[in-house]
């Protein structure tokens, strides 16, 4: 059973979805870009027998409230702020985290922040290395991020926030792009009609170049600490390239590495390959630590 929920968050109301015993290892499901919880649907349900899922929406996108960005920063560092927020709320002191996309420089800001709360990381096409961002980000790293014009948003609004960018997103590097249900980037084209959506997402875009600069603190927290790490990552995504994959091997030698034929939003061709990993990896690492205590 999944249950959606709305905890408050220093006034505001974040919308989250949850499933399994509470009991069981937490693992939090952080979503990317343009998509929002709505995105973990079928994955919840596969891994609620072992684990206890969260996967909250940021403020600003899906069913979480979205105050004007004059009353809120729209930044990776305030979207992480509120999910500590979250996990705060409902008093959840261990957890994993899965990344995906916007998912990953949100929790990166997690684990350096709380490295010894982070008990597993799942990752699934969330860069935290220079050499997985592929020819796609040029529009922003010399152009959006250097000079915020007209000509540069009207690129961006083109290739990722107008309807067709949205399903351009969620079909990038899949197998079989005629065979994916539309309902996920047609929700996603739904709130980006709402107020303020659109702006907020260029803000986010801008505030994105802030993200590199965050890498080396998190690749030590990788080398101190090293979390048991499963990477699940699309090959065939055009936005975060193999090469990010691989690079976590760098700071974490021990993670498992599996790449998955389809792209970027790889839960909508390979969900049930990857919540297999998941359940496998983390029955693998609980008794481990079982025998170690």
């Amino acid at each position: 059973m999944i249950s959606y929920r709305i905890v408050d968050v220093n006034g505001l109301d974040v919308f989250f979805r949850e499933a399994g015993d509470p009991a069981n290892p937490t693992l939090l499901l952080l979503h990317g870009f343009p998509s929002s919880s709505f995105m973990f649907r079928e994955l919840l349900p596969l891994l609620a027998p072992d684990l206890h899922v969260i996967a909250p929406d940021y403020p600003g996108f899906g069913n979480t409230q979205t105050p004007p960005p004059a009353e809120f920063a729209y930044t990776f560092d305030n979207l992480a702020t509120t999910i500590e927020g979250v996990l705060d709320a409902l008093e959840i002191d261990r957890f994993g985290i899965y990344i995906q996309d916007y998912g990953a420089p949100v929790g990166m800001r997690l684990a350096t922040r709380r490295p010894t709360a982070v008990d597993a990381i799942v990752v699934q096409n969330g860069n935290a290395y220079d050499e997985g961002f592929s020819d796609a980000w040029e529009p922003l790293r010399n152009g959006w991020w250097k000079q915020r014009t007209a000509e540069a948003e009207a690129t961006l609004v083109e290739a990722f926030i107008s309807p067709q960018g949205i399903k351009a997103n969620w079909t990038a590097g899949a197998r079989d792009a005629d065979a994916l249900c539309p309902d996920g980037w047609l929700l996603d084209a739904w709130f980006m009609a709402l107020p303020y959506r659109r702006e907020i997402q260029l803000d986010l875009l801008y505030d994105y170049r802030h993200n590199p600069p965050q890498y080396p603190a998190f690749h030590r927290m990788l080398r101190r600490f090293r979390p048991p790490t499963l990477i699940a990552w699309g090959e065939r995504d055009p936005y975060f390239t193999v090469d990010g994959a691989r690079a976590f091997l760098r700071d974490q030698p021990d993670a498992e590495l599996h790449l998955l034929p389809t792209g970027h939003f790889a839960l909508a061709e390979e969900c049930t390959a990857i919540a297999t990993l998941i359940r496998d990896f983390y029955r693998r690492h609980l008794e481990q630590r079982r025998a170690a205590a």
